[in-house]
C-alpha cells in the first residue's frame, strides 16, 4: 500500500508582511483604504467598500508603493464578496496613482465577459459600479470599450478591452486590420485584470509548459512592457497542489474565504433542504417556499421582494422537459390537487422546519386565491430557460440575457430559471433563493465542486429595503420569527444520497462554504460504509430482504375516528409546553418536572358541546363540504359531533404541572378544544386514502437496502426524553456487522453488544452471520400494520432498526429488531404487537422458491434486553425449533387474505 503523502504547511510570505505592516502601522481594518487615494475611491464607486474591499485595496497598495513594484498578483476572495467592486477600485487607483489607460479585462466566458461589460461600461444598465459621472481631482473621467489601445491618447479616458481568453489568443495569434497586436501592447503599459482565474494555471497543474496555453499567453501580455501589471481574481486557487502553491506563494495580496464572508453576515444563509421527493414535488416545493417569502416579505412592508427560483438539470434535453413539465403543472393546478399536496406533504416527516411552517401556512389560507396567485407569478413570461447552445454568449437573444442580468429589477417579472452549466460562473444575481437539484445526476466531486461555486454565488446578499433602509448585511439573524429569516436564506433543494451528500459537503469544505441542515443548526456528519468484505459476500450478492405489500383502504372503512389512528374516548393535549413559552421565570420550571392529566371537555355533556360547537366553527375544515372529504361515510355534522364513532364519547383532557390549580375558564378550556380539533384534523388529513399493509411479504435486494450513509447529530446534544445521544462506534473488528460504523443511541448499542456475546453460538450453525441497520434516512424496508385488535389504525408504518441475517445454506432467516426507549413502550405497542405477528405461520412469502423464514421480535427494552436475546437464541439454535414451526403451521392454515 503506497504511503500516505504528508501534507506540507504553507507558507505566503507577501500575505505574512502584509499582515505585520499593518499591525506596525495600527491601521483598524474598517480604515484600511483611509490613505490618499479616500476621498476619490468613495466618491465614484456607487456602492460604499466593505472593511475587507477597503483592506484588498490597501493590500494592493503596500506593493505597488514599494522600491520595487510586484507586477503579477492574485486576489483570492470568496464568491459573492464583490470581486467586482474591487476591480473597478483598483481602476480607479492605478489611473489616478500610477498614470495607468489601458486595461484588459479577460475571462473564460462570454457570460462573465458581458456581466462586466454592464459593470464597467453601461452607465445606463442597474448593475452600472460607478457613479456617473465619474471626477477625479476636479476631472471627469470616462470609461471607453475599445478593440485596441491607441498611440495617441486623450486626457481623461480610460480605456478598456473587454474579452474572452479564447478572443484574445485568436486576436494576438493572427494579425488581421482593426486587432490587438503585441507590437502595440509594448507601446502602452497595461493592466489586464483576469477574472475566474483559475482557468488560467492549467501549464502550471500539469507542469508542463505549453507555449499556446492561456496560462503562457497572458504571461506575453504582461511581459511586453517592463511596467504592465496583472492582477487575478478567484474564489478557487488550488495551493495544495505543489506547482499552484509554488506559483503563487508570494503572488497572493489578499485573501478572504468564504467561511469568513459568511460569518461577517455578508451572504444569506444556506440550507440544505435533502428529500427523496420526485422531481415535481420538488418544483411544487420550491414554488409555495418562494412564494411564502414573498408573503413574509410583504407582511414585513417589504413590497417588491421577488425571489428567484433556479431549477438545475444535468442535461438541455432534461432542462427543458423540466420547464415544459413545470408549466403543465402550474397550468393545471387547482385547489384540489393543492390541498391535496399540502395534506400528502405535512403528513410525513420531512425533517425541515422550514417546509413544515410553510406547509401549515398555506394549510391556513384561502387555497382558491392562492392558485390565482401562483398561476399568476410562475407562468411562461415569468420563466426563462438559458440552455442554449450557441458559443457567442451566454443567451444567443440578447433580450433574454438582460433580463436574466437584471433579476433584481422591479420590472422584470422572471421568477424561475431553467439551466444546466451555464449560470456557474459570471451569473450576477442576488435575489436568488432557491436553487433545485432536479433529475438523477451524477455524484463526482467535479459535479458537486460546481455546484457549491453555484450556490456560493447564490448565496450572495440581497439588500431589500426593510423600514425605510437598505442594508449589506443580514439583519434577521437574531430575530425571535423564524419567518423573516427566511428573507435572509438560500435553500438548496437536493436528493437524499449519502455519497452525493457526501461529496457535496466535501466540495463546500474545500470553498469553506458554511451550509446547514434545515432542521438541525449546529451538527455533526457521521458516515457509515458498506464493508468490502461483506460486498463479497453472498448475502449481499444474492440475498432477498422482506418487506409487507400495501392495498389500498376504501372508503366504506373510514367509519371511526379509529381508522385514522384516534383514540374514539380520549384525547390528551401537553399544556405544559404552552405554559413554558410564556414563562420568564426560570427558576419555576422545576414545578413543571410533576404533571397530571384533568378532565378540560367531555363531549357527552351538553355543556360542553357547546364548546366543541364554538371550536368547529373557528376551522373551515370542520364544515361539512370539507370534512365529508375526509369522512365521507358521515351524513351531517350533528352525527360527527354526537355519534360514539366520531366525537360523541370523546373527553379531552389537559396535561399540566401539578401544582397548577385545575379551575379553568372558558377561554383556556377553548384553547385545549382547538388543540385537540387540530390534532382530529390532522390525523383525518394525514390518514385519508392511505394504505394498509397486508400479510403478503415481497423481496428487496439486499444490496439495494445496504448502503454507505451518513447521519447528522446535533452538536451538544444530550440524552433526554425520547432523544438518546447517538454517537459513531467502530465496528471494523465485527465482521458479522456490515458497516464500519455503528452510529446509534446507548439502547442500541447495547444491543449490539448483546448479539456479540452470542455471535460464536449463530457462527456455529450458519455460514453467514450479518447484522444489519436499517438506517431510517436510506432504507425502505418499512413494515405496516395489518391487523391490530384495539380498533386503531395506524398508517404510518417503521423502520425496524436491525435486521438480524442468518443463513446456513439451505435456509435462511431474518429477523426484525426493535430497540426501545422505557418512554415510548406504551406509545409504540402497535408496533410490537406487528413485529409479533410476523412469523412463518402467520405470512405469506411472494416471488421466492428458497426456504426463507421471516420473524418480529418482541422490542429489546433496558428491562428485557436479555429476553429478547434468549429469544433470538431459541428461534436460531434451537434444534426442536423446525419440528415446531412445521406443527404450527399443520394446526392453523391461516387464510392469507386479510381479516
Amino acid at each position: 500500500m503506497a504511503a500516505k503523502k504528508k501534507s506540507v504547511e504553507r507558507h505566503f510570505p507577501l500575505l505574512e508582511d502584509i499582515s505585520k505592516i499593518r499591525q506596525v502601522s495600527l491601521i483598524n481594518p474598517d480604515d484600511a483604504v483611509n490613505f490618499k487615494i479616500c476621498d476619490y475611491i468613495k466618491d465614484n464607486l456607487k456602492h460604499q467598500l466593505r472593511p475587507y474591499q477597503a483592506d484588498a485595496l490597501f493590500s494592493l497598495n503596500y506593493t505597488q508603493t514599494r522600491e520595487k513594484p510586484q507586477k503579477h498578483l492574485m486576489f483570492n476572495m470568496a464568491t459573492g464578496s464583490g470581486k467586482t467592486d474591487v476591480m473597478a477600485a483598483v481602476m480607479l487607483y492605478m489611473y489616478a496613482e500610477h498614470g495607468y489607460r489601458n486595461f484588459i479585462f479577460v475571462a473564460n466566458s462570454n457570460a462573465v465577459v458581458s456581466k462586466t461589460r454592464d459593470n464597467f461600461i453601461n452607465d445606463n444598465s442597474s448593475k452600472y459600479l460607478f457613479n456617473s459621472p465619474i471626477n477625479i481631482d476636479g476631472r471627469r473621467v470616462e470609461i471607453k470599450s475599445v478593440d485596441r489601445f491607441t498611440s495617441v491618447q486623450e486626457p481623461g479616458i480610460i480605456y478598456m478591452k473587454l474579452t474572452t481568453i479564447q478572443a484574445l489568443s485568436n486576436e494576438l495569434g493572427i494579425v488581421r486590420e482593426n486587432g490587438l497586436t503585441y507590437e502595440e501592447l509594448q507601446k502602452n503599459k497595461v493592466v489586464i485584470l483576469a477574472d475566474e482565474a483559475h482557468h488560467f494555471n492549467a501549464s502550471t497543474k500539469s507542469q508542463k509548459q505549453e507555449e499556446n496555453s492561456w496560462e503562457s499567453l497572458l504571461d506575453k501580455v504582461r511581459e511586453c512592457n517592463s511596467s504592465n501589471r496583472q492582477f487575478e481574481f478567484t474564489a478557487t486557487i488550488d495551493v495544495d497542489k505543489d506547482a499552484v502553491y509554488e506559483k503563487y506563494r508570494d503572488k497572493i495580496v489578499y485573501k478572504y474565504d468564504l467561511n469568513r464572508f459568511m460569518e461577517d453576515g455578508y451572504s444569506k444563509n444556506v440550507y440544505r433542504l435533502e428529500a427523496d421527493n420526485d422531481d415535481g414535488s420538488k418544483m411544487m416545493n420550491a414554488v409555495l417556499l418562494s412564494q411564502y417569502r414573498k408573503r413574509i416579505a410583504k407582511e414585513n412592508g417589504i413590497d417588491d421582494f421577488k425571489p428567484v427560483i433556479l431549477f438545475k438539470s444535468n442535461r438541455i434535453a432534461a432542462s427543458e422537459n423540466a420547464r415544459n413539465a413545470f408549466l403543465e403543472m402550474i397550468d393545471k393546478l387547482d385547489v384540489f390537487k393543492l390541498d391535496e399536496f399540502l395534506k400528502e406533504q405535512n403528513s410525513v416527516d420531512l425533517g425541515s422546519t422550514t417546509l413544515k411552517s410553510m406547509y401549515t401556512y398555506w394549510q391556513e389560507q384561502d387555497s382558491a386565491q392562492t392558485v390565482i396567485e401562483l398561476k399568476r407569478d410562475f407562468k411562461p413570461m415569468t420563466t426563462i430557460n438559458v440552455n442554449d447552445t450557441s458559443k457567442d454568449g451566454i443567451l444567443g437573444n440578447e433580450n433574454d440575457f438582460k433580463k436574466l442580468n437584471t433579476l433584481e429589477d422591479t420590472n422584470n417579472p422572471i421568477r424561475a430559471v431553467f439551466a444546466v452549466a451555464k449560470l456557474t460562473e459570471g451569473w450576477d444575481v442576488l435575489n436568488l433563493y432557491d436553487i433545485v437539484r432536479l433529475g438523477e445526476q451524477p455524484v463526482s466531486l467535479v459535479q458537486t465542486n460546481s455546484e457549491a461555486q453555484l450556490i456560493g454565488r447564490g448565496a450572495r446578499y440581497n439588500p431589500f429595503e426593510y423600514n425605510g433602509e437598505k442594508s449589506y448585511i443580514r439583519r434577521f439573524d437574531d430575530s425571535n420569527d423564524p419567518r423573516v429569516k427566511l428573507l435572509e436564506s438560500l435553500h438548496y433543494h437536493t436528493i437524499n444520497d449519502s455519497k452525493y451528500i457526501s461529496n457535496l459537503l466535501k466540495s463546500f469544505n474545500k470553498m469553506n462554504l458554511i451550509s446547514e441542515s434545515d432542521s438541525d443548526k449546529e451538527y455533526n456528519v457521521y458516515y457509515a460504509k458498506v464493508k468490502d468484505k461483506f460486498k463479497k459476500s453472498r448475502a449481499y450478492k444474492c440475498g432477498r430482504l422482506y418487506h409487507n405489500k400495501l392495498k389500498e383502504v376504501s372508503d366504506d372503512e373510514y367509519n371511526d375516528l379509529g381508522k385514522y389512528g384516534l383514540d374514539r374516548e380520549k384525547i390528551v393535549i401537553d399544556m405544559v409546553d404552552t405554559v413554558k413559552e410564556h414563562s420568564n421565570n426560570q427558576e419555576s420550571n422545576e414545578d413543571y418536572l410533576d404533571t397530571r392529566n384533568v378532565l378540560i371537555a367531555d363531549f357527552n355533556s351538553n355543556r360542553d358541546k357547546r364548546l366543541l360547537k364554538k371550536a368547529m366553527s373557528r376551522d373551515k375544515f370542520f364544515r361539512f363540504n370539507e370534512l365529508s372529504k375526509y369522512a365521507p361515510k358521515i351524513n351531517s355534522l350533528n352525527e360527527f359531533m354526537t355519534s360514539s364513532d366520531w366525537l360523541g364519547d370523546l373527553k379531552v383532557y389537559a396535561t399540566i404541572p401539578y401544582h397548577k390549580e385545575d379551575s379553568f375558564d372558558n377561554v383556556y378550556r377553548l384553547k385545549v378544544v382547538d388543540k385537540a380539533l387540530s390534532r382530529v384534523k390532522n390525523f383525518m388529513q394525514s390518514n385519508y386514502m392511505k394504505r394498509r399493509g397486508t400479510r403478503e411479504f415481497e423481496p428487496v435486494k439486499v444490496k439495494d437496502i445496504v448502503v454507505d450513509y451518513s447521519k447528522r447529530i446535533s452538536k451538544g446534544e444530550r440524552s433526554t426524553g425520547d432523544r438518546p445521544v447517538i454517537r459513531p462506534y467502530e465496528m471494523g473488528n465485527d465482521d458479522w456487522f456490515v458497516y464500519d460504523h455503528a452510529i446509534v443511541d446507548g439502547l442500541e448499542k447495547r444491543m449490539i453488544d448483546s448479539i456479540r456475546r452470542i455471535i460464536f453460538k449463530l457462527k456455529d450453525k450458519y455460514k453467514e452471520v450479518f447484522l444489519i441497520r436499517n438506517e431510517e434516512t436510506i432504507s425502505k424496508l418499512k413494515l405496516y400494520e395489518f391487523e391490530n385488535s384495539d380498533g386503531i389504525t395506524h398508517y404510518a408504518g417503521f423502520l425496524p432498526d436491525f435486521l438480524l441475517y442468518l443463513d446456513d445454506g439451505n435456509e435462511t432467516y431474518q429477523l426484525f429488531i426493535e430497540p426501545k426507549g422505557t418512554q415510548l413502550i406504551e406509545k409504540d405497542k402497535w408496533k410490537e404487537k406487528l413485529l409479533e405477528n410476523i412469523k412463518p405461520q402467520n405470512i405469506k412469502l411472494l416471488g421466492e422458491t428458497g426456504e426463507i423464514k421471516l420473524y418480529g421480535l418482541r422490542f429489546y427494552t433496558p428491562e428485557n434486553g436479555q429476553e429478547t436475546i434468549s429469544e433470538i437464541e431459541k428461534l436460531t439454535t434451537d434444534s426442536s425449533r423446525d419440528y415446531e414451526d412445521f406443527k404450527l403451521v399443520a394446526e392453523d392454515k391461516t387464510d392469507y387474505k386479510d381479516k
